[in-house]
């Protein structure tokens, strides 16, 4: 998607049962007004090899969570487009990283109370440039302590938020304890 400063509600979404079949079709509007109809998008952890992990920070024009820490790289399965394919388009559209080796680390349903996702989680570990797009409001490296103490801070997505305790226990268990 080219930023245009608005998300376009018309934009079609993929609809699919939990094991991920197509059922049908959606509008983004559709898709993220409540209707809580399950739509496909892919996740990418990217760490660098010192361990920090990468960051986009949420333009204010979005329709879902705007101005909040998330994931490196988030997007919608377009139709017609598998995970793999999503995954490389757009992170080559907000990070314009093209060379990378991504893990699939597991598939999950999200659900807020505008939304359910059918969310296909990977990681990357990655040293070279990061030029993220104006589809994103920048980015940056995180330390994992950093991302630990600003949990339940309204600071991080939500999704973000549940996603990094789920997919990475062993990286936070070795911090000092906390309620989060």
């Amino acid at each position: 998607m080219i930023a245009t400063e608005k998300d376009d509600a018309n934009e079609m979404f993929p609809i699919v049962d939990e094991q991920g079949n197509f059922i049908t079709s959606a509008t983004r509007g559709e898709c993220h007004g409540g209707s809580m109809l399950l739509h496909p998008v892919v996740h990418l952890h990217v760490f660098n090899s010192q361990g920090q992990l990468f960051l986009q920070r949420r333009p204010i024009w979005k329709d879902i969570q705007p101005g909040r820490w998330d994931t490196a790289v988030g997007g919608h399965i377009i139709l017609g487009e598998n995970a793999d394919q999503a995954l490389r388009r757009e992170t080559s559209e907000e990070l314009n990283i093209k060379d990378f080796s991504p893990e699939y680390l597991q598939t999950y349903i999200y659900a807020s109370n505008r939304e359910r996702e059918l969310v296909h989680a990977y990681r990357c570990t990655y040293d070279g440039p990061v030029s993220p797009s104006p589809e994103t409001d920048g980015g940056r490296f995180w330390q994992i302590a950093e991302i630990y103490n600003n949990l339940n801070q309204n600071i991080f997505t939500p999704n973000f938020e549940s996603e990094v305790i789920r997919l990475f226990p062993e990286i936070f268990s070795s911090l000092p304890k906390r309620s989060i």
